[in-house]
């Protein structure tokens, strides 16, 4: 199927809505769990409250981060994974892989986290499933 680049963008916003403003991201060790209503798994890293406008507009299909998504590490691990729930903190919306070339990418990186660092996100990208 093939649908408008105005679909595509559509559905990208609504992401973004439906969590709503300044939601809370959490950076993990090891793999995600088999699915977003499963309890975290893993070594929880960072957390960090997003911003009020946390995403830009999407645009081509892709919708990606904004303004500066930062917070301090509270542990010390090999990042694996990210869980990214709502501002109430009752529903975690979305998780993906963290890394070099992976969903979300910390500076420079970041092959290690380590307890007290500042972590700053420098990629975070949604691509519509038909983009």
């Amino acid at each position: 199927m093939e649908v408008s680049i105005e679909l595509r963008n559509a559905r990208l916003d609504v992401d973004e809505t439906t969590i709503g403003t300044t939601p809370i991201l959490r950076i993990f060790t090891g793999a995600a769990p088999a699915t977003t209503a499963l309890s975290d798994s893993g070594t929880e890293l960072v957390e960090m409250n997003l911003p009020s406008d946390w995403m830009g507009a999407a645009a081509a299909g892709v919708k990606a981060l904004a303004g500066v998504w930062s917070g301090t590490a509270g542990a010390t691990g090999t990042p694996g994974h990210f869980r990214l729930y709502n501002s109430g903190d009752t529903i975690c919306h979305m998780q993906g892989t963290v890394g070099a070339g992976q969903e979300l990418v910390p500076d420079s990186g970041s092959e290690t986290i380590t307890s007290g660092q500042t972590v700053t996100i420098s990629a975070f990208t949604i691509t519509a499933n038909d983009a």
